[in-house]
């Protein structure tokens, strides 16, 4: 019977965030416990969508391709399709490429998509297998699902957690310095330390907004019943059910969610029903097999009213909580991880004080802020968008209102599926450890990024010699570009940081010098720009650094 634990970070939850930081760490050598109730990672699809700056994180931990190839098969086309029912007419489509072609094409993107990676269409829970099984290859790194917190206690030494094994009911210890509460909407954590959410919840739409049912099935004769090109995501559109479904593995199984009605009773819905609402939103009987079903509520843009106390932090959903429009939940989530990770280990190895911890509230809750607004109106232009009734006639009448509405829709999937601008540009402006210039940022708009070096926002990217990415010549951890040209010599820069951190020197050729509009440029270990100058304020770079790093912030 194990009785007693000890690891410098406990992580509460084995979702993406709790997974993710587990990775984050274990890469850095520093050593964690993460607990989960559940018996293993997700069986249900859940998310279903990866953003490109998360593939670009999975791409820096080294598994973008494993991930990439998990899900859809490679040539599987990814559009967002609008049927009034997925058998009878098609209302709109918005073109996406397949994996293989994404991998293809974002080599010769510039601009908005300048990028690593494009993003990617899979579910969660493939992800987080992946995310597992790296986990548990790390030194350090122990995982224990079938495990729930009890309680903790904190004081001036750590976190002492009481934790049950549910197989037996035995119940031990875990001595941690940190603890990070990434344990769903319902946070035992969150729940501990008095922190509520704030924002709108209960908000009642058409679609998206309410009580839902989602449905994880198997039809082996959908795609043959189904008169249209193959889509990622199925969206049906009429007076008498609205649904969305995803292709889960581009073969057999789809993730089917829809708006229960007036009367739909969600605590007595049978798998029966579930298959029922697949089958109306179908427009025919298409045989399908009922995986799991369970009901949910939309209509949430929820943010914790703090992020951290004291030795304990909250990430993911326990930390904010969306509508699933945009797919930036379980994204937010993500960069939550990337963000406290490094700090966390930085704190660990003594490299930086605790202090520096302060800056993670102070970097994550705004984007939580930005990106559930994001979600909300998202989810407000589909869901207050309603059918008229004669939009499944076959009547004139009946033609046009499916023009409009694929009209409508058609522009809707444009400004919710090709969001560069919320996907790149959140940003930490005002954050304690970003070393201003001076200069502005560019404006936040959801479908247009503009690529800046202004510090606080992420690193400029570009592509390089034979298509290789400015991010893999990046270090693990903090790296300062210095662009040919600048009259500093390299030498001389890597004897100025070699005491301050683990900095990888990194010279670019002039040609980029225009792209950060800068002699030198500091980033982060998250691939955010944390400073850039001159090169006659090289001499300044220890003073930099040492704040980027949590040393005296105010200097």
């Amino acid at each position: 019977m194990i009785e007693r634990l000890t690891a410098p970070v406990l992580i509460v939850g084995g979702g993406p965030c709790g997974l993710m930081l587990a990775n984050e760490l274990g890469r850095r050598g520093v050593s964690a416990v993460l607990i989960d109730d559940k018996p293993g990672t997700a069986f249900n699809p859940q998310a279903n969508a990866t953003q490109a700056r998360t593939m670009e994180h999975y791409r820096r931990l080294g598994f973008a391709d494993e991930v990439r190839r998990a899900g859809l098969p490679a040539d599987y086309p990814t559009d967002i399709a609008y049927f009034t029912r997925y058998t009878a007419y098609e209302l709109a489509r918005f073109q996406l490429p397949s994996a293989a072609r994404a991998a293809e094409l974002v080599k010769g993107l510039s601009g908005s998509w300048s990028a690593a990676e494009l993003p990617h269409r899979v579910s969660q829970k493939f992800v987080e297998a992946i995310l597992r099984r790296h986990a548990e290859q790390l030194a350090g790194i122990q995982l224990h699902y079938g495990h729930r917190l009890i309680g903790y206690t904190v004081n001036d030494d750590g976190v002492a957690a009481e934790v049950e094994r549910l197989s037996d009911g035995a119940r031990f210890k875990i001595c941690a310095a940190f603890l990070v509460g990434a344990d769903g909407p319902r946070s035992l954590v969150r729940q501990s330390l008095g922190i509520s959410y704030g924002g709108t919840t209960g908000v009642q739409r058409d679609f998206m907004g309410g009580r839902m049912l989602a449905v994880y099935l198997r039809s082996t004769e959908f795609y043959q019943r189904m008169p249209h090109a193959r889509a990622w995501m199925y969206v049906c559109f009429n007076r008498d059910r609205r649904a969305f479904m995803a292709a889960v593995n581009g073969y057999d199984e789809f993730a089917f969610h829809t708006q229960l009605r007036p009367g739909e009773d969600d605590s007595a819905i049978t798998a029966d029903d579930a298959k029922a609402a697949f089958q109306r939103a179908c427009g025919m009987a298409v045989p399908c097999e009922v995986l799991s079903y369970l009901t949910w509520t939309a209509g949430h843009a929820l943010v914790a009213e703090s992020m951290q106390c004291d030795r304990v932090f909250l990430g993911g959903d326990a930390a904010h909580l969306f509508t699933p429009t945009g797919g930036l939940g379980y994204n937010t989530a993500i960069e939550d991880a990337v963000n406290l990770g490094w700090k966390l280990a930085s704190v660990v190895k003594g490299m930086s004080p605790v202090a520096l911890l302060d800056s993670y509230a102070a970097e994550r809750r705004p984007v939580a802020l930005r990106n559930t607004d994001y979600a909300r109106r998202f989810a407000d232009s589909l869901g207050l968008f309603a059918a008229v009734p004669e939009i499944e006639d076959a009547t004139e009448a009946g033609a046009e209102a499916r023009r409009v509405a694929g009209a409508y829709l058609g522009q809707h999937a444009r400004a919710e599926f090709n969001i560069p601008g919320v996907t790149f540009g959140g940003r930490y402006d005002g954050s304690p450890i970003i070393v201003s210039d001076g200069t502005q940022p560019p404006p936040d708009a959801a479908n247009v990024y503009m690529p800046s070096a202004c510090p606080g926002g992420r690193a400029p990217h570009a592509w390089l010699e034979q298509g290789v990415s400015l991010y893999d010549r990046f270090g693990f951890e903090w790296t300062l570009l210095r662009f040919d040209g600048s009259g500093v010599d390299e030498d001389q820069l890597r004897e100025m940081v070699r005491p301050c951190a683990d900095v990888k020197v990194v010279s670019l050729p002039r040609a980029l010098r225009d792209l950060y509009e800068a002699d030198l440029a500091l980033i982060r270990p998250d691939q955010v720009v944390a400073w850039r100058g001159s090169a006659s304020q090289a001499g300044t770079l220890p003073r930099v650094m040492a704040r980027a790093a949590g040393h005296g912030a105010s200097n």
